[in-house]
């Protein structure tokens, strides 16, 4: 029996995505991501001289800023924010510049469901924007589970609320996204297997886990491709006008 979605979507299917880069000018790196009406935007500042209290001077050092669409930050908001932070540590060659501060300001647009996956999307563009060195790319997805047992992926707001449980899972960015034709893939097979952060809210049982796992896997390979060749155009798009 398949689940019945408001819009129309199959469990599976995502809902449309964008992304720009380059959009903020007294940034050193900005990106947009947005997947269906959820639309986040991120802004990258550094690296600057200096760490922050309590962080290792011989390695870089990354802040998260979340800004929500309206109000004040609260205990959600700075959540997101550790999440974050360690998603990109994780992610980021953090022994070149060492003894540095580079700044993550992510600016809810609007929040429509996958609100955290929409930012560490456009938090991972928005470093490459800003020519930070990073170990590879990553894309993130919402998986969620029906209290009739159907996983269902990049869920809206609406949708997360009926849900028994939903889990948001941090990829390694597709193997073939990351290296050029020709290099080795001695380490595809970890990279495509590996998990880079998993984030979950509510209750289900290690069998429903990892059925949300190979779900978002599977999915992560569109989020790659889409990544992929959105970077590419754009870098085409400038040297063809440095030209």
């Amino acid at each position: 029996m398949e689940i019945d979605r408001t819009d129309g979507r199959s469990p599976n299917q995502l809902r449309p995505l964008a992304c720009s880069r380059g959009i903020l000018h007294r940034s050193h790196g900005s990106a947009s991501w947005s997947q269906g009406d959820t639309r986040v935007i991120a802004a990258v500042y550094g690296p600057k001289a200096g760490t922050k209290k309590n962080e290792n001077p011989e390695r870089a050092c990354l802040e998260v800023i979340w800004k929500p669409k309206t109000g004040q930050s609260g205990k959600e908001e700075k959540e997101y924010e550790t999440i974050l932070k360690r998603t990109l540590q994780s992610i980021c060659i953090l022994t070149i510049n060492p003894n540095t501060t580079t700044s993550i300001i992510i600016q809810v647009v609007h929040d429509d469901g996958s609100l955290l996956p929409c930012a560490v999307n456009a938090a991972c563009v928005a470093l490459v924007d800003a020519g930070i060195p990073l170990k590879h790319l990553a894309v993130s997805i919402c998986c969620c589970l029906a209290t009739c047992g159907h996983v269902i992926l990049d869920p809206t707001k609406l949708e997360e609320e009926k849900m028994k449980a939903f889990a948001y899972l941090v990829f390694p960015n597709s193997i073939n996204s990351i290296l050029p034709e020709g290099s080795s893939h001695t380490k595809s097979k970890q990279l495509e297997d590996g998990l880079v952060t998993s984030v979950t809210h509510g209750g289900m049982s290690v069998e429903d886990y990892f059925h949300c796992l190979d779900r978002g896997r599977a999915a992560t390979a569109r989020l790659s491709d889409f990544l992929r060749k959105n970077l590419q155009s754009q870098v085409l798009g400038e040297g063809s006008k440095a030209g």
